[in-house]
């Protein structure tokens, strides 16, 4: 059975607060109700181990099932307390199910869903709720939480693309570290002892990797906390602002990954901000949300400076040419969309077309890693190789001589 915290009404009109035990819910509330009270709110409280074994974060596949699922009923015709509490009902992660449960509690008080979502800012994105929010005031909101379902989808699919594609060459990288590490601290020494017992001269490669070698095995904990340091060093400046800023700047400038990166959060901002302003939501609240939900902060501060500039009569797509961060394409085209007032419309097809863009970028990016991985672990085994066959021939040559 599992146990329950409750907060109720109790005939007198005074609050009681006590736990309880039942098998589900439904249960507990059914029992409470037969003993007078009423304004029942449960919090499920599991014991310490299950805590521990079920509280677990909640992923973006799960946001994206629950909208998907939320929107369905609501579309249906189902009340929305009863779909809420439906989906907590049936949901696997106690997290999910303990915050369906109190947004439940919130909409049987007479708040909106926005506003009970509003107290989990760590599962639903602040664009997400502001949606959300415009949606209830239009009454579409099971349109919109169709798609909202539709763009999370979309955002879990380029980044499951990018996993997949990057797991060859993980494997390929990660299996030569380990033949490096096995050659220089196993099979290098045993090659060296050998030679030396021969007291032949060894070839110009093979002294190269042999004296690599001595300096690994002598000074491998140097190396060690050299490294330490300089992650530790990484971490801190990575934790201020400037270092932030600093490195989605080097993203940025990076050659091939650059492009990548920018037409990634074009058709992020793109999409989200043509969701919100579809909603309903106004340009500048939605050109703020938008703008925080993009994780690059050289975007942030550009966006910032046209937020001032749409606020003092600019329009949109003129300061965002002036970035230089927006490509010329998408700047023409919202521009367009501004001057038909077809906004929402012009940013929904700037996404879809960035969105064909960053596939092309992806496949092209990882055409690219792959073979260079290939590439500098094949001369680095190479190079090994190399040493040790000439090694054992020159060693022949003299001694036949």
């Amino acid at each position: 059975m599992t146990r329950y915290s409750y907060v109720a009404i109790q005939p007198s009109g005074k609050t009681k607060h006590g736990t309880t035990r039942a098998d589900t819910r439904e249960d507990a509330e059914l029992a409470l109700y037969e003993r007078e009270l009423r304004n029942i709110r449960l919090t499920e409280k599991p014991g310490l181990l299950k805590i521990e074994l079920t509280a677990k974060r909640v992923k973006r596949e799960e946001v994206m099932h629950l909208t998907r699922q939320l929107g369905a009923f609501v579309s249906a015709g189902m009340p929305l307390t009863e779909s809420v509490h439906s989906l907590g009902r049936e949901s696997d992660n106690l997290t999910v199910r303990r915050m369906m449960y109190e947004v439940e509690d919130g909409l049987r008080d007479g708040e909106k869903l926005s506003d009970c979502f509003d107290r989990h800012p760590r599962i639903f994105p602040e664009y997400y709720r502001g949606i959300l929010r415009s949606a209830e005031l239009s009454g579409r909101l099971d349109t919109v939480l169709a798609q909202l379902a539709r763009y999370m989808e979309r955002d879990l699919e380029a980044r499951r693309r990018i996993k997949q594609a990057l797991i060859y060459p993980s494997v390929v990288a990660g299996m030569s570290l380990v033949t490096m590490v096995v050659l220089a601290g196993f099979v290098l020494p045993r090659f060296k002892e050998f030679f030396n017992s021969l007291g032949a001269e060894l070839p110009l490669p093979t002294r190269i990797l042999l004296g690599m070698t001595d300096f690994l095995t002598a000074w491998w904990w140097a190396l060690m906390i050299g490294t330490g340091l300089v992650i530790l060093t990484l971490v801190y400046v990575l934790s201020t602002p400037p270092g932030r800023y600093l490195r989605d700047r080097l993203f940025l400038a990076l050659p091939v990954i650059g492009a990548t990166v920018r037409f990634a959060l074009v058709e992020r901002f793109c999409r989200i901000l043509s969701s919100m302003v579809a909603a309903g939501v106004q340009l500048p609240q939605a050109l703020r949300i938008a703008t925080g939900s993009l994780p690059n902060r050289v975007f942030r501060r550009a966006l910032a400076g046209v937020m001032a500039s749409m606020l003092a009569g600019d329009g949109l797509a003129r300061p965002l040419a002036a970035t230089g961060l927006f490509p010329g394409t998408a700047a023409q085209m919202l521009r367009v969309g501004e001057e038909t007032g077809t906004l929402d419309r012009q940013l929904e097809v700037t996404a879809q077309y960035y969105e064909g863009e960053l596939d092309y970028k992806l496949k092209k990016l990882i055409g690219l890693f792959e073979p260079v991985v290939i590439i500098v672990m094949g001369v680095v085994v190479g190079f090994v190789a190399i040493a040790l066959v000439s090694a054992m021939y020159g060693v022949f040559r003299q001694v036949q001589g």
